[in-house]
């Protein structure tokens, strides 16, 4: 009885499908099996499912604007940017731009927090999304399967910053240079505007996230998962490429990060001083 109700929901979801975004999601996998999954449990129909609604939140919604896309560099790479949001929209929005707006369309994988995969239900959606657990070994199988990943550095600090500090980077870690060092992978910097104001946070109740084992509890003027309709933008910089072996002493890895950094943080001033509304 379930199956067939799920059967006929997603028959009726799937016949809601623009043949466009459709296309654009073939177009971008490749090594799908007879089931349906490519190794990483990842699901073209879902994801065109999945697209439906963002393609609403971008276009209509979030109304994004994207510059500067067509300087990610084909195969595999690095996309690396500010968090923010809280829920990540942000990271939504980037993949959604990459099948809407990038020629080729691209299926980015996101590195998720491990909190993520400990939730019913959310894990599959995530999972046959293209989101996975930010682990070193699964990073470097899918580079050298010439896959593009993006990655948060600030992690969860970042997508849980109050609005006092709001497009204020936190520290990042090495792990995502080494990563390119390894896998000889370039990065992609870009700035994410419009998150900050999605769902502002003024109070993180600590205490309560212990409770939780959530990484932060946001008092928000919004019902969280419901953003806030603000007008949203990304902005692309030049793919920065760096030589090493990835085993390098963190004297040495730090100054990398730090030039990775700087250019997300002048993007974000770029796009700052470009933005000429916040939810108009």
């Amino acid at each position: 009885m379930l199956d067939d109700l799920k059967s006929f929901l997603l028959d009726r979801i799937d016949r809601r499908i623009p043949p466009e975004l459709s296309a654009l999601v073939d177009a971008a996998v490749h090594d799908v099996n007879r089931l349906g999954y490519d190794k990483w449990g990842f699901s073209p129909a879902a994801t065109k499912r999945t697209l439906l609604v963002m393609e609403w939140l971008y276009r209509h919604y979030f109304r994004v604007e994207v510059h500067g896309i067509d300087r990610v560099p084909p195969g595999r790479g690095l996309l690396i940017g500010n968090h923010s949001s809280q829920i990540a929209y942000d990271g939504m929005m980037v993949a959604t731009a990459m099948l809407l707006d990038a020629r080729p369309p691209r299926a980015v994988k996101a590195m998720i927090e491990k909190i993520f995969q400990r939730l019913p239900i959310v894990n599959v959606i995530m999972t046959r999304s293209g989101q996975i657990t930010g682990l070193p070994e699964n990073c470097e199988r899918m580079l050298a399967e010439e896959e593009l990943l993006m990655v948060f550095p600030e992690g969860a600090r970042g997508s849980g910053k109050l609005w006092k500090d709001r497009y204020k980077l936190v520290d990042f870690g090495t792990g995502f240079v080494r990563l390119a060092l390894k896998m000889r992978a370039p990065i992609t910097p870009f700035a994410f505007i419009g998150g900050e104001e999605t769902a502002p946070a003024f109070l993180d109740i600590k205490p309560l996230a212990r409770l939780l084992g959530l990484p932060y509890f946001p008092i928000t003027p919004t019902i969280l998962p419901l953003p806030l309709p603000a007008r949203c933008s990304i902005w692309f910089g030049e793919p920065m490429f760096f030589e090493g072996t990835g085993n390098e002493e963190d004297a040495e890895v730090m100054p990398m990060v730090e030039a990775v950094k700087r250019r997300i943080g002048e993007l974000i001033h770029e796009g700052l001083a470009a933005r000429t509304s916040l939810y108009i």
